[in-house]
């Protein structure tokens, strides 16, 4: 090889190392590229000081609300409620500077907290992102400007739930997958240019719940696979034609994100109900198991790591679960509940009312924590039935943490 050729392949080589680690920082929705709330990204601190990793900043305006974050191309998307509006916010990630904020929708208010509760999705140089009172804009990710937005409500025909809109839409493919409820369909598929609608499951018209659709492949197809109150089910996301549908006893709010994998779909709540397993036989769904309490995942969160899934049971303490039985393989009772985040084989856990986070291996040998700290500074405005719902994002080697119109930025790169 001569040298000018060689020169020339470890220049490309270069480059394309450089594009992939960027796009593997990149956290462009909700739960992450494939929604399993699973970072790719390697080389992460395996034990943290005794104060905790570095806090690199802290952006002390990001309005009120539980809205999560999107990070894509060193910019950090997510909602803010300030004053009576919703605001989409875009953040530099890796300063905590502001970089545009644009009007969504009016104030939700409640006893838990006022203000959005959902994560943007960015895609294509888009941002998708629904306010807590159903409207669902698409901005332009550069400055903010809209391109077109729908109302879950006086478009689509939904009905404001007691705890607000607070799906993350999913896109894929040209389309943004939502879940408005109603007699005009469940689920609808909007073109992602326009907002216009493609399609609605016309055959399941169940009222939306709090959970995000998600996509997966059943039976060697791709399914959007979503969880409402009585029932769970996929769709073609072509076409919107019901795939199968199973029922589920849901209660008060089912609210976590549903896991497909190895043609299986899993599903928790919480409020005593527990979790269901459901696995495609080649002409149908058979149960795994039902009626199962090993997992009441209330609103944190379950994630898979190999055949094993992790996340908080309710009045149990968190829990490791064989997805494939639903069987216990153990159980911590020493740290609060709270949401979780797997990066570089550790989990990131997150006590929802003390605010103190600890790195945890993820493993089914048992609860291996290498390090706590605690958030701080916490929020003086959260309402006193409010608590820390925000799921961490690590992203380009940082961990971002939210408590309110508090966003805290932290380094967990290793050396």
């Amino acid at each position: 090889m001569s040298d000018p050729v060689r020169k020339c392949m470890v220049g490309w080589i270069a480059a394309l190392a450089c594009s992939v680690g960027m796009e593997a920082a990149d956290w462009p929705q909700w739960r992450g590229p494939g929604r399993e709330d699973r970072s790719e990204e390697n080389g992460l601190l395996r034990q943290w000081p005794a104060e905790g990793p570095r806090q690199r900043w802290v952006n002390q305006d990001v309005g009120l609300g539980y809205a999560g974050f999107a990070v894509v191309g060193g910019r950090l998307y997510t909602m803010g409620l300030r004053d009576d509006t919703e605001h989409v916010i875009a953040l530099d990630a890796g300063t905590g500077k502001e970089a545009w904020a644009v009007p969504a929708g009016p104030r939700y208010e409640n006893n838990w907290g006022d203000g959005p509760r959902m994560t943007p999705t960015v895609v294509g140089g888009r941002v998708y992102a629904l306010a807590a009172q159903g409207t669902l804009v698409c901005l332009d990710a550069r400055d903010g400007r809209q391109v077109w937005g729908r109302s879950m409500v006086k478009d689509l025909g939904g009905k404001l739930q007691s705890w607000g809109y607070t799906e993350s839409p999913l896109v894929h493919e040209g389309r943004v997958y939502c879940t408005p409820g109603g007699a005009g369909g469940t689920m609808a598929a909007l073109d992602a240019e326009t907002g216009e609608v493609v399609w609605r499951t016309k055959d399941i018209t169940d009222e939306a719940q709090y959970s995000s659709p998600v996509l997966g492949r059943i039976g060697g197809k791709e399914q959007v696979v979503q969880l409402v109150m009585k029932r769970f089910f996929g769709v073609d996301p072509r076409t919107g034609a019901v795939a199968w549908n199973v029922d589920f006893p849901g209660r008060t709010a089912v609210i976590p994100t549903p896991v497909v994998h190895d043609n299986i779909a899993y599903v928790t709540a919480g409020y005593g109900v527990g979790c269901k397993a459901v696995k495609w036989t080649g002409s149908a769904m058979e149960t795994l198991y039902e009626d199962n309490k090993v997992m009441k995942n209330h609103h944190g969160g379950v994630i898979r790591v190999g055949e094993h899934l992790y996340g908080h049971s309710d009045g149990y303490g968190w829990v490791c679960q064989e997805l494939k039985t639903g069987k216990e393989v153990w159980v911590h009772k020493g740290f609060g509940k709270g949401a979780v985040h797997l990066a570089d084989g550790h989990l990131y856990c997150i006590d929802e009312g003390s605010g103190a986070v600890a790195l945890v291996e993820a493993s089914p040998a048992g609860w291996n924590e290498k390090g706590r700290f605690k958030l701080s500074p916490q929020t003086a405005k959260r309402k006193p039935q409010g608590r820390i719902w925000v799921h961490p994002v690590v992203s380009g080697g940082k961990l971002y943490l939210r408590d309110q119109e508090l966003l805290h930025c932290y380094d967990v790169k290793g050396k």
